[in-house]
């Protein structure tokens, strides 16, 4: 899945399950694609919850 060779990771949220996909970012958060974790925003939030972005965790999907 994700390696350290460039490709794009998923992140999940601990509180609800939503999947930030590096590769398809959150365009109607103003993400845009191939944004990686690390380029989204300390405030930004959950879509789906609310949740900090510190109450997500890199996972292999």
């Amino acid at each position: 899945m994700i390696t350290n060779n460039g490709q794009y990771k998923k992140y999940m949220c601990l509180i609800c399950g939503y999947v930030y996909d590096e590769a398809a970012g959150v365009p109607d958060e103003g993400i845009a694609a191939g944004t990686r974790w690390e380029d989204v925003p300390m405030n930004w939030t959950c879509p789906e919850c609310g949740a900090r972005k510190e109450d997500f965790e890199m996972v292999q999907i």
